[in-house]
């Protein structure tokens, strides 16, 4: 049983772990979970996870249970077939989806996965980010997917319903090193119907039009949508579309922000990857290096991050090669892939 030591990161960590250990049908034990975080062990959209993964995989699991800091994870082959998991808070489905999108690539069957929750929440990305800039990159790839938003979700009350479809995929080998010319902008705007009387979700994508109008001559398309949904909330995704890669920033409302903020969040964090180099944005290459480490590759961002170390220590306890090289503007990710 493999070792991995749960308090050297977050959520992420743990969602990797189980994901890997999937992959590679190996048994793991994970220590110390989430041991820097307060409050420690798993927490509800953690437990998600691991349902998930163990329902796709016939997994052994124990120490399943919220505040656990010990758990065993125990995975047959990836025989795939369909399940649902509710999180039961505003939790993440898009962090849900990210443990079980790697299974793609050992499944046996097609793999459909239903998740209750948040789909625009803190310290995640945004349903949209996955729809938009990562799903499109992974299928441009070979990971063969698809994604029904059926409601959205967010903080506090949750209520937000997705449905993820994979097949079993081979994923070609992960090249994404240089931008290109920039192509142009495509901008997603959600609001849900309490806010509509105010146009949050117009403000947001016209403010952001007319920031990107200023800093670049490049087409900028917007998408305005209300939705129902439990508790209000906005949300912002912006794509920027390279002629060989794409980048995704993202913003959220909350009571208090002004739709105009919110918007020039996204557009701050786009300010910042345009002045560096790197293909991809800092949130993506940390996603990818699963892939990454299993179908091989080389791809480049803006910065190290704290993420990406923790990504990159992971996939190595695992016994798979990955080169980390920074230099002043940019960091390299290589993989020779298994």
């Amino acid at each position: 049983m493999r070792q991995i030591d749960g308090g050297a990161g977050g959520g992420q960590l743990l969602r990797w772990a189980v994901a890997l250990s999937a992959l590679r049908g190996e048994a793991i034990e994970i220590e110390s979970i989430r041991g820097a975080r307060d409050p420690t062990g798993l927490r509800p959209q953690h437990l998600a996870a691991v349902r998930a993964a163990a329902a796709f995989t016939d997994a052994e699991v124990s120490g399943l249970e919220e505040g656990s800091e010990t758990l065993e994870f125990d995975p047959g082959p990836v025989t795939g077939g369909a399940t649902a998991v509710d999180v039961g808070t505003a939790g993440s489905i898009p962090l849900v989806f990210d443990t079980v999108l790697p299974l793609a690539l050992q499944a046996r069957a097609p793999i459909q996965l239903t998740v209750t929750g948040g789909t625009d929440v803190k310290w995640s990305p945004p349903i949209d980010y996955l729809r938009y800039v990562k799903a499109p990159v992974l299928a441009d790839l070979g990971l063969q997917m698809s994604l029904d938003v059926e409601r959205r979700g967010f903080y506090p009350r949750g209520g937000g319903r997705a449905t993820l479809t994979l097949e079993p995929s081979d994923l070609r080998p992960i090249e994404h090193t240089d931008r290109g010319q920039l192509a142009g902008f495509d901008v997603y705007s959600v609001a849900t119907v309490d806010l509509r009387d105010a146009e949050v979700a117009e403000r947001q994508a016209e403010t952001a039009a007319l920031e990107l109008d200023s800093l670049a001559s490049a087409p900028v398309e917007t998408s305005v949508e209300y939705v129902e949904a439990a508790s209000a909330g906005s949300s912002l995704v912006l794509v920027t579309r390279y002629e060989q890669s794409r980048a995704g920033f993202t913003a959220l409302g909350e009571r208090g922000k002004p739709s105009e903020v919110v918007a020039r969040e996204a557009i701050s964090s786009f300010e910042t990857f345009d002045a560096a180099s790197g293909a991809i944005d800092t949130h993506l290459v940390d996603q990818l290096l699963p892939f990454l480490a299993v179908a091989g590759g080389h791809v480049t961002a803006p910065a190290r991050t704290d993420h990406l170390e923790t990504a990159v220590e992971l996939v190595r306890a695992f016994g798979y090669t990955v080169t980390v090289v920074e230099t002043e503007d940019r960091v390299d990710v290589t993989a020779p892939g298994r």
